[in-house]
């Protein structure tokens, strides 16, 4: 018989806590995860769980939510629906499953990938403000076959559950980095070059030196988003070997952060498949 908690106690405080809490997110490794996608794609990636806490009571549980009961090892608790609904997203009823998961990501200092002759793609992002724009681009990085997402600077945070529901389930098959701004990101692309995968920093920006599609993105490359307000840093322009604009028509000033990510992910992909054939 799994554990039941129908009053509000001191795990129960922890938990909501990780709702919007960075600094106890952080100081505890713990995070929350919601939704039926997340939740299944943490556990089908195998990712580090401490609880699954679900719902008691009337409605019954969802076949979904008891059969992620039934199968998995991870300890189980029963909280009463008033309990749940604190613990969920600000619009709807109380949610019938929330996984506590613990915060797992290596650090890029050291961190290698790919072998001489391939040609991956990392994808950074300068100073995020949002956390959904985050969970978005690490979306898109996933979708179109980045092999990993760096957070640049003082950010939005990964494991907030905006993010997490963000990304669909995506941070969990997509390492993320921190890094405090381009000196690791640098070392990273210096390792990288000294193992034979020759690779390339390229900054989108308004004001870039050429066209996306004109530009040559068949080598490995670091492809550098910038904020959502202000673009990529001076020290992040310094540090690019090029910087490429995406053209656009109608009078919208500027794409979104994460919209330029997939426009300029998807474009390396399809040069890579063009030139594949």
């Amino acid at each position: 018989m799994t554990r039941q908690i129908h009053r509000r106690n001191a795990a129960v405080q922890v938990w909501t806590a990780y709702l919007d809490n960075r600094t106890k997110r952080n100081r505890d490794g713990r995070f929350l995860v919601h939704g039926v996608r997340p939740i299944t794609q943490a556990l089908a990636h195998e990712w580090p769980m401490e609880t699954l806490l679900y719902r008691l009571g009337d409605p019954g549980l969802s076949a979904w939510a008891r059969e992620i009961l039934e199968t998995s090892t991870v300890p189980a608790v029963g909280l009463a629906p008033e309990l749940m609904a604190g613990l969920g997203e600000k619009t709807g009823g109380p949610p019938e499953l929330v996984a506590v998961a613990e915060c797992s990501g290596g650090e890029l200092a050291g961190y290698e990938l790919g072998e001489p002759g391939e040609a991956p793609v990392v994808v950074v992002f300068d100073r995020p403000n949002s956390p959904g724009n985050l969970g978005t681009l690490i979306r898109s990085a996933d979708a179109f076959g980045a092999s990993a997402v760096i957070v640049s600077g003082h950010g939005a945070d990964q494991y907030d559950p905006r993010c997490v529901r963000a990304s669909t389930g995506s941070l969990f098959s997509v390492p993320v980095f921190r890094a405090p701004g381009t000196g690791e990101v640098l070392e990273f692309r210096d390792r990288q070059i000294e193992r034979g995968v020759p690779t390339r920093i390229v900054g989108t920006d308004e004001n870039g030196e050429c066209a996306i599609f004109d530009d040559d993105l068949i080598d490995a490359t670091i492809l550098v988003i910038g904020n959502e307000t202000s673009g990529m840093s001076a020290a992040w322009l310094a540090a690019c070997d090029r910087t490429v604009t995406i053209p656009m028509g109608g009078s919208a000033s500027s794409l979104g952060a994460p919209s330029a990510a997939a426009v300029a992910l998807y474009e390396i992909s399809r040069q890579r498949r063009t030139f594949a054939r």
